[in-house]
């Protein structure tokens, strides 16, 4: 309370009273000498397929036309590239290698050529990552990588949390060109931690349309809007 009051040149009973209001609010939470954020619970995995899900389902499908037949395709474990598994179906002579087991199954039941890379299951219950995960990458090359994201700026700016990150990075890394999908609800604020920007990616596909200066930038990425 004193930092605050000399901080925001508030009186000690102001700063009293907002502090009160916000652990009401379930912000923060009051301890003897201080505060703490109140961290929001994470959405479970389950909850995180339904949202948006037909906008991640129109992404998915246009981001399977760039699939060509023989291709080797490095798919992350992210709740967006899950829904390639019905597009990808078909194609000829294709082989995804991906850290999401529960893709990997739905593909190889359909007779898809899968590689499920190592590690431990670090979200449940599929979703792998770990040393082990970039080993494993390390020792592979792809035509094509598919990704997502939790959240990216209308400027570009890529977030990444400490999941997944190097495991992220090793398949941009190793493949020829990259395919970021995100659908427009995850544009937003700048994120904490940032993987890239778009200028690093060879592709987005997105049904939120870029700012002008934002697709001037980044001249070398090609922009697809899903309507």
């Amino acid at each position: 309370v004193q930092y605050l009051t000399e901080q925001l040149h508030y009186s000690s009973a102001t700063v009293n009273r907002d502090l009160q209001l916000l652990e009401q609010m379930h912000r923060l939470r009051r301890s003897y000498g201080g505060v703490e954020p109140v961290r929001p619970a994470p959405v479970p995995l389950p909850a995180r397929y339904e949202k948006q899900k037909q906008v991640k389902k129109r992404i998915a499908r246009r981001a399977a036309e760039f699939v060509r037949a023989g291709d080797v395709i490095f798919v992350d474990g992210t709740t967006t590239t899950q829904y390639l598994a019905e597009y990808l179906v078909g194609k000829r002579n294709l082989t995804v290698i991906t850290n999401n087991m529960a893709l990997a199954a739905a593909l190889s039941e359909a007779g898809v050529c899968c590689e499920v890379l190592g590690g431990r299951v670090a979200e449940p219950p599929s979703m792998l990552d770990g040393p082990a995960t970039v080993e494993a990458l390390m020792r592979l090359r792809a035509d094509k990588c598919f990704f997502s994201t939790g959240r990216i700026t209308p400027e570009g700016e890529i977030a990444i949390g400490n999941l997944f990150e190097t495991v992220t990075r090793t398949m941009i890394d190793r493949a020829e060109r990259s395919f970021l999908l995100v659908d427009g609800d995850k544009v937003g604020t700048a994120p904490r931690k940032t993987l890239c920007d778009l200028s690093c990616v060879h592709c987005v596909i997105s049904d939120y349309r870029f700012p002008e200066p934002t697709q001037q930038r980044c001249r070398q990425t090609e922009f697809v809007l899903v309507e």
